[in-house]
């Protein structure tokens, strides 16, 4: 379709083409995703093996000093006369043999152990010889008349917990080391070329005073770096590595070990286990419900609420837009307590009414009060991004529109909602992820009930973040609730990335048309 076919159309025909292109061009932008993911991993590739080629070119190219600080770091530095550079580079290395050596081989050796005996705690169940066991030293439990049964090697017994978490941290540091080890290398080669140019190498007092200059902001970057790894990255990497194990109720260390179990979590969620699937798919189609109508709901009220208030025949705008503000400023919590106490089946509205209508104990009623309740909680947020934007449109616009004949209703089509819907596209869909995310909501209205006896260990308001909490905190299937955690950042991550790259806030980011 060309450009004149599309401004003949109607207000109505325009809507619906641009529906019907958004869902169309779906597939193709998936494709392009996973052409991106692709071309992502094939660049990954590539560099490390030019890394690989560099790497030995620059042994077989190098000095004596280069091709030492193969084998000991610093020691090209040392002999190209940067003594306090190779120091630390040494340093570096003496730190992380030392650390391996007294710490991480340890865990390195009980990540992955075989013919381990489980001695069973249930005298209905035997004992099993195990492979693939995190930890060698199982739990011994001995009779005992005062307490039926007693752990006996307590000071021997292995905690899964703390060898897979410090693991994953001796991979991190091991990696950090060849970053390290890597750039060694690179450093003496880069001395050495320099020296051979007839120059002379820079000192180690100067390289440093970089880092308060050209360098600065290397140093600013460090320390939330570190802390990055330390408590975004390594609990992330450890939440991974717990989805392919048998962490559960049963298997709660240092009471007992747990072992890998490969994908059985991931096929127990998706097909092989009844009632887990099913409550999987039940929860996963009502949180994407969910958040479609809590999204566009706040959005689309709040535009209009914005767009009453800033009407120019409206007076005391600024009173209107204070007692939004101040519903906004309320904590959400306290809100959300409130409304479940008027809401219930025999307090508030009930009580006063001396009715029995079933807002939060009926599947449908519950469903359509979180999401009405939501509108009261979330409208105002919107409205404020609202009227901020309206004061920005140039009432230029709206005078030659009305010169054309524009009416209201063509004003706001043509001129006030694309602008509103190019400038928030990218919060729209940090709402539509919070909304997936939407734990508060759900949790202090309804706890995700009411609780069917076919859901397993969840109700039918909750939604896959609810029910993670529930498997973490209440019943600790933490290995179910690995897999939920990372299917939805799977899900939130890429379903951003494919929603944005098509919207013309992405496309078109220099201009508004």
């Amino acid at each position: 379709m060309d450009f004149l076919d599309y401004v003949q159309m109607t207000t109505g025909q325009k809507i619906a083409y641009r529906i019907k292109s958004f869902f169309t061009g779906i597939p193709g932008a998936i494709a392009n995703f996973f052409k991106a993911i692709g071309l992502f991993f094939k660049s990954i590739f590539t560099h490390i093996g030019r890394g690989f080629k560099n790497y030995g070119s620059r042994f077989v190219n190098g000095d004596a000093g280069t091709k030492l600080s193969y084998v000991i770091m610093g020691a090209g530095s040392m002999m190209h006369k940067q003594i306090g550079k190779g120091l630390l580079f040494l340093a570096a290395e003496v730190s992380y043999f030392y650390f391996m050596a007294t710490f991480g081989l340890t865990y390195i050796n009980k990540i992955y152990c075989s013919d381990i005996l489980i001695k069973s705690q249930k005298p209905t169940e035997p004992d099993m010889i195990v492979n693939g066991v995190i930890g060698r030293e199982a739990p011994v439990y001995v009779e005992d008349d005062l307490f039926g049964q007693k752990m006996v090697n307590v000071d021997t017994v292995d905690d899964s917990n703390r060898i897979l978490l410090f693991f994953v941290l001796t991979i991190l540091i091991t990696i950090a080391f060849i970053a390290v080890y890597v750039t060694n290398t690179k450093s003496a080669y880069n001395s050495y070329e320099i020296i051979k140019s007839g120059k002379k190498p820079v000192g180690t007092i100067e390289e440093l005073k970089m880092f308060l200059d050209e360098r600065f902001h290397v140093t600013l970057l460090v320390i939330p770096v570190v802390l990055l790894l330390m408590f975004t990255v390594l609990p992330i990497l450890f939440t991974v590595c717990i989805a392919f194990t048998n962490y559960d109720i049963d298997h709660q260390p240092p009471g007992n070990l747990y072992w890998w179990v490969g994908f059985q979590n991931f096929a127990d969620v998706f097909y092989s286990n009844p009632m887990k699937s099913e409550t999987f798919g039940k929860i996963l189609v009502w949180t994407l419900v969910w958040a479609v109508f809590a999204t566009f709901t706040n959005y689309i009220f709040g535009i209009i609420l914005a767009l009453m208030i800033n009407k120019k025949d409206i007076k005391f705008k600024g009173f209107w837009r204070t007692m939004f503000v101040i519903t906004a400023a309320v904590p959400q919590f306290v809100t959300l307590l409130i409304m479940r106490l008027l809401l219930g089946d025999s307090t508030g509205l009930n009580a006063l009414w001396n009715t029995h209508i079933p807002f939060l104990s009926d599947v449908t009623w519950a469903r359509v009060t979180v999401i009405v309740v939501n509108m009261w909680v979330g409208i105002p947020y919107t409205m404020l991004i609202s009227s901020g934007l309206l004061m920005n449109i140039p009432e230029d616009l709206y005078e030659s529109a009305r010169i054309d004949g524009a009416n209201a209703v063509q004003q706001f089509t043509k001129i006030t909602f694309p602008y509103i819907f190019f400038v928030t596209t990218p919060y729209l869909i940090t709402t539509f992820v919070g909304n997936i995310n939407n734990f508060n909501v759900i949790y202090f209205l309804t706890g995700g009930g009411p609780s069917p006896a076919s859901y397993y260990k969840a109700g039918q308001t909750d939604l896959l973040v609810t029910w993670l909490y529930k498997l973490t905190v209440n019943t600790s299937d933490f290995n179910l609730a690995a897999v939920i955690g990372i299917f939805v950042f799977i899900f939130c991550a890429a379903g951003s990335l494919i929603t944005f790259n098509m919207s013309k806030a992405s496309k078109n980011e220099e201009e508004f048309s």
